[in-house]
């Protein structure tokens, strides 16, 4: 499974850094929907679930966490912990969230808003799709 980290540039001077996010430059769709993660306890699993359609970045924005991406074939682990690299979650791909740092601070991007159609939340479920695209 192919992992794709969108880079972030930083600017900045002695007075501190920024990282801009915009539609169609850094980000490669339409943003419909922002949200954050955080006090999230260190043994908590959240995720758990997979798209049919929805695309994502993740960006630690704050402190760490580790991700299991899974595409139906392949699982691979990742650490997110450079608030200057976004990780692409596409579409039919099983995420799960763990061990976060207790100062992690977890944003991500969404190409819609949310849909609860749109989840599938057992994973068999998500077996069966993925052998069917």
């Amino acid at each position: 499974m192919e992992i794709n980290f969108i880079p972030l540039q930083i600017h900045g001077d002695e007075r501190g850094s920024l990282i801009a996010l915009e539609e169609s430059n850094n980000i490669p769709f339409a943003i419909k929907r922002v949200y954050y993660i955080f006090n999230t306890g260190k043994n908590i699993r959240r995720g758990l679930h997979a798209h049919k359609n929805l695309k994502q970045i993740a960006i630690a924005i704050c402190g760490s966490c580790d991700f299991l991406l899974d595409n139906g074939s392949e699982r691979v682990e990742i650490k997110l912990d450079d608030p200057t690299k976004g990780l692409l979650i596409d579409s039919c791909i099983w995420r799960e969230m763990y061990n976060f740092s207790e100062d992690c601070i977890l944003m991500v991007l969404a190409n819609a808003i949310y849909e609860e159609a749109d989840y599938i939340r057992d994973y068999n479920t998500f077996l069966n799709e993925v052998k069917n695209v």
